[in-house]
């Protein structure tokens, strides 16, 4: 965790370290002209909020210890859920409540909650901060939503049946996939205007770019493979292809697709299959098929990168996945029908 210095005008000063914070690793300095101040910051342990679409809740799963810590309650179907990019924040898209409820990661209760179109399904936010986008599934469209005021911005009409949703890295790209329509939507976050309407293979069900935003990665549930997209050409450059042994092709149906922050290896998530594959992004080959939960839905990485945590939505539980060893190293139960999460703390990126 960065801490902060702030030097004093006076060029005599001594510095006061404390011996326990500087143990913790966690604490920031101020400055007088005589000395230095030293107090500490309360450490944030990596912390997983699973959304249980039948459950009504969000599951919050401490990682260090893999287990339950509370369950909150929440509107009906919870479904895509997100962190402002500063940590602080927690955002929960209810699709029957056509509203997404604001959770604080600290008190671990519900602190607000406003509207968000029809049916929102899936939910990004700008790097920034200040945007949310959100999928409507029922009324085919984009939404952009200004955070502080927590009111709508604009909206644009994309194909039939909005779900996946990814921003680029820079921030001037969404992606918004359509399940009916079979069409990944390029649009410029700015001018809130579609660019490009690419065709990809049969209900694109999540859409995912590589950190350095060259391509997008996007699921075919019914295709049965995923999809990546030059992201400047808005051309479909290579397919991925699945073939688990012991499996039926049908059975095979990817949904989520996580991409580790070195961008050297995707693991995308086969549904029914209940398969996680580890693919190496560069050779587009699959290194492994891991069996997690029942019917696995998404996935996420903890910020090391060291563990992948899945939503398995039959089982009820969440598979943990060691990234180095490429192995299932524990099962946490969690709500009824867990369906997305997302992964927040202290833990540095790689």
């Amino acid at each position: 965790m960065p801490f902060e210095m702030i030097f004093p005008r006076s060029a005599a000063f001594a510095l006061v370290l404390a011996a326990p914070f500087a143990a913790s690793g966690f604490f920031a300095l101020s400055a007088a002209p005589a000395f230095f101040a030293l107090s500490a910051a309360p450490a944030l342990a990596d912390t997983a909020f699973v959304s249980n679409e039948k459950g009504n809740s969000v599951s919050v799963l401490d990682i260090d210890t893999l287990t339950v810590k509370k369950t909150i309650p929440v509107g009906q179907r919870p479904r895509g859920i997100i962190a402002s990019p500063d940590g602080k924040t927690i955002y929960v898209a209810l699709g029957d409540a056509d509203t997404i409820a604001i959770i604080d990661p600290q008190s671990l209760i519900v602190i607000d909650e406003f509207p968000a179109g029809r049916d929102p399904e899936r939910l990004d936010i700008s790097p920034d901060g200040k945007t949310l986008y959100v999928t409507n599934e029922d009324s085919n469209f984009l939404s952009f939503i200004d955070v502080a005021s927590k009111t709508p911005l604009g909206s644009v009409r994309v194909g039939v049946e909005p779900e996946g949703l990814a921003v680029s890295p820079d921030g001037k790209l969404v992606v918004a996939t359509t399940e009916t329509t079979n069409m990944a939507h390029f649009v410029d976050a700015d001018k809130r205007k579609v660019l490009a309407n690419v065709l990809v293979d049969a209900r694109p069900r999540f859409a995912a770019f590589t950190p350095d935003g060259a391509e997008v990665w996007v699921s075919a549930e019914i295709g049965g493979d995923v999809v990546i997209i030059d992201s400047a050409a808005h051309k479909i450059i290579d397919r991925v292809k699945f073939a688990a042994p012991g499996l039926r092709a049908e059975n095979i149906q990817p949904v989520g697709v996580n991409i580790s922050h070195d961008g050297k290896l995707a693991f995308v998530s086969l549904g029914p299959a209940n398969r996680m594959a580890a693919v190496d992004v560069k050779t587009r080959e699959v290194q492994k098929y891991l069996l997690v939960g029942q019917r696995v839905w998404h996935a996420a990485f903890t910020p090391d990168d060291k563990l992948l945590l899945t939503t398995n939505g039959v089982s009820n539980d969440v598979s943990v996945i060691d990234v180095a060893g490429m192995k299932v190293v524990k099962s946490v139960q969690v709500g009824e029908s867990p369906w997305d999460l997302v992964i927040i703390g202290g833990s540095p990126k790689p």
